[in-house]
């Protein structure tokens, strides 16, 4: 018996698949991986179940068509888009029964991909697998939020009263003890400059005992 890869899509007998421990499907062996919470080499997850528990989605996986379509309902009521285009929108792959199987794109609101164009107010109107889009229909529009109301100034504007400081006159003590200090410093300067005028006196010759007259 084969059987078909969920991730990769090969189709190869079943003894060289394996069964995933969480979503119990069935993956061929390169698309598997030991438990990455348990680390047991025996439990395998598949690829998907093992991204899921590193780095686990918060939001939806098909939020970015959502959003795509949310502004695009600003200027048009159809929208067509390839399948190449849904996987860029998206940030990765498209399943195969996508590519495969035209009840996939079914307005059915119990699936999370049809929950994007749903909640968005639009519908899959046709699909063409052969040529890879779809074409999407506008079928409500979503009310916009309500603008917050600019506060309306009724009264005039009062300024805001302004403290200055008051300039601070030194004390009469002070004053004083920095007028005494410039005096200092002023007479210490004068007593070091020579006055003109004034000859210093000349060095005292002294007496040579050894050359007197006996």
């Amino acid at each position: 018996m084969k059987d078909e890869c969920g991730i990769c899509g090969r189709v190869m007998r079943t003894t060289y698949m394996r069964q995933c421990q969480r979503c119990k499907k069935l993956f061929c062996r390169d698309c598997m991986t030991p438990d990455v919470a348990t680390g047991d080499p025996n439990a395998m997850l598949c690829l998907h179940c093992a991204s899921r528990i590193v780095s686990p989605r918060t939001v939806s996986k098909y939020a970015g068509l959502e959003g795509h379509l949310k502004f695009r309902s600003a200027f048009t009521d159809t929208v067509k888009l390839t399948f190449a285009r849904i996987d860029g929108l998206i940030g990765s792959n498209l399943p195969m029964a996508a590519y495969r199987d035209p009840l996939w794109w079914s307005n059915a609101s119990s699936s999370e991909h049809a929950k994007a164009w749903l909640n968005a107010g639009w519908e899959a109107q046709e699909v063409n697998l052969k040529e890879g889009y779809v074409v999407f229909k506008k079928v409500r529009v979503l009310p916009r939020k309500a603008k917050k109301k600019k506060l309306e100034i009724t009264q005039p504007f009062t300024p805001v009263p302004v403290h200055r400081p008051r300039s601070k006159v030194p004390s009469k003590t002070k004053a004083s003890k920095l007028y005494a200090r410039i005096k200092n410093l002023e007479r210490q300067r004068s007593m070091q400059q020579p006055i003109r005028g004034l000859k210093g006196r000349p060095p005292s010759r002294s007496r040579l005992t050894d050359n007197k007259p006996q």
